[in-house]
């Protein structure tokens, strides 16, 4: 059931802060008057146990460990969808699954080549995916219509560069990146976008899954330089994530950082990945091409993009604290959705779903925990006492919790603010979480209800299952034993929730049909 969420006064959330933070340190007891800025941070196919902080141990990630140390740390918090166009639209209006405008990745494969990089930079009209429609309320409308700068860097991927669905026309003074999400599989592009303009970058042509040339050793390092470019694709959006916030700070600004790292295909600094060649010792390269481009070193290239974006925090967070804002600004960082594992990320090898399962299957594309529960850490300089959260939410959340901190009401959405949790007072809870997903590749569709610590999956909706199996989270977290049959009751309520939840929708590729159990 969607809710109208309403805001308690920004400059109360503030006072609240204020005193959470005073109790444990008297010294820090002065109040900022100014709103907070807020830079959300998304990764792209990271996974809940990809970071130190959440248990990874071969992957080095310092500057996101420290946001953790000195912020709030969720155990329980979820992606909104198990691939990224559905997720981020979840994100940007504050709808689950059930009542989004996008529900899964559409390419919109009608157009033509949509899959040739070479072919979308000829004809512009290839760019992007399905849209969401004009005039939709998101983050971004809501934070400018409250008075905030507004800006996004990075990817988009909810429209094309020519549909009515692009970052500058949902609310964002400022954008810079990949509008199309196909586009950003290549960390060394033609092109980037600036409000709307191309701006083309210094790189070579190549498409994806490009191969090494004839006769060349897959062996040596120097049979992949044809891969490389003069400009890393993170660098230039970190430049411009930097730019906007030294335009900004004496405003109060709502920014986006919305990378691509570690999403394929595998490109990072060649000192980076040395250092994992170093740490890890060799291994057999990817040099087939295989839908992106060939990689010497698969595993050291996947941990050196992790740790190089984790440098990249930590120096945002540096400029922060030199331009005296550190304090009047909130960091939220999560990911979009599970990890993918394919013929270039071994999601197994670093277990990047630790500590739920991290095989093919149960990550990305999957409504397994592993596929849709996140690593979600919120920093606020030193105002927030320290601290790990189980609160059960998902990004339908973060609507009406940027609108209980802009000091304005929330649009009516299927989030619960979680502001109380951050700053101390009793936190409000979502009486169950849903997900749907449906039929996409080679998966036949899923559902899936969260209640407290009950978990409900169906498989192969699509083909008429009704059997929901039931997982106990807090003794099973790996979901390895259905107990549905020791407890219909449970499982006739998640029904229920479904029945609920699931609304029709108009594009085929969108739609679930769901056959519901007998009652």
């Amino acid at each position: 059931m969607i809710k109208r969420n309403f805001t308690i006064l920004a400059a109360g959330a503030a006072a609240a802060v204020g005193s959470n933070a005073d109790a444990a340190n008297p010294a820090k007891g002065k109040k900022s008057e100014r709103r907070p800025n807020v830079i959300f941070i998304l990764m792209d196919d990271a996974g809940y146990g990809d970071f130190g902080c959440y248990g990874q141990t071969k992957t080095e990630t310092p500057n996101i460990d420290a946001l953790a140390e000195r912020g709030v740390r969720f155990t329980d918090m979820y992606s909104a969808s198990p691939v990224s166009a559905p997720s981020r639209c979840c994100l940007m209006t504050g709808l689950h699954s059930g009542h989004a405008q996008i529900r899964s990745n559409d390419e919109q494969t009608w157009r033509g080549n949509v899959w040739s990089l070479n072919a979308m930079e000829r004809d512009q009209a290839l760019e992007g995916q399905a849209p969401m429609s004009a005039g939709t309320t998101t983050l971004a409308t809501v934070m400018k219509s409250a008075g905030y700068k507004t800006a996004m860097v990075g990817k988009w991927g909810l429209g094309s560069p020519l549909s009515e669905s692009t970052p500058n026309k949902m609310g964002f003074d400022f954008y810079y990146g990949s509008m199309c999400q196909r586009m950003c599989q290549n960390y060394y592009p033609r092109f980037m976008y600036r409000n709307g303009e191309r701006e083309y970058l210094d790189n070579p042509v190549m498409d994806l899954g490009d191969k090494l040339d004839a006769g060349a050793d897959p062996y040596k390092k120097e049979s992949y330089d044809k891969f490389k470019g003069s400009v890393y694709s993170p660098d230039a959006i970190y430049e411009n994530v930097v730019s906007f916030v030294r335009e900004n700070r004496d405003d109060e600004f709502f920014l986006m950082w919305t990378t691509t790292v570690p999403h394929s295909a595998l490109m990072a600094p060649d000192e980076y990945v040395q250092h994992y060649v170093d740490k890890f010792g060799d291994e057999e390269p990817v040099y087939t091409g295989k839908g992106y481009f060939p990689c010497r070193y698969p595993k050291a290239t996947f941990a050196a993009m992790i740790t190089y974006f984790d440098r990249q925090v930590g120096m945002l967070i540096d400029e922060l604290k030199r331009l005296g804002i550190y304090d009047d600004t909130i960091i939220m960082f999560t990911s979009d959705n599970g990890p993918s594992h394919n013929s270039y990320t071994n999601t197994l090898w670093f277990d990047c779903a630790h500590p739920f399962r991290s095989d093919r299957g149960w990550v990305k594309r999957s409504l397994h925990e592993g596929g849709i529960r996140m690593p979600f850490i919120v920093s606020w300089g030193d105002r927030l006492k320290p601290s790990v959260s189980d609160y059960m939410g998902y990004f339908p959340d973060v609507m009406p919790t940027l609108c209980e901190i802009a000091g304005v009401d929330s649009p009516a959405t299927d989030g619960v603010s979680f502001m109380p949790t951050l700053v101390g007072r009793k936190q409000p809870q979502h009486d169950y979480l849903y997900w749907e997903f449906p039929p996409f590749r080679k998966e036949r569709g899923w559902l899936s209800i969260r209640i407290g610590q009950w978990k409900g999956l169906v498989q192969s909706v699509a083909d008429g299952n009704t059997k929901m199996e039931l997982f106990d989270l807090s003794t099973d977290s790996r979901e390895e034993r259905n107990v549905a049959a020791s407890h219909p009751e449970i499982v006739a309520e998640m029904w229920e929730c479904v029945r609920k939840s699931h609304e029709p929708i108009e594009n085929p590729l969108f739609q679930l049909d769901i056959t519901y159990p007998e009652k």
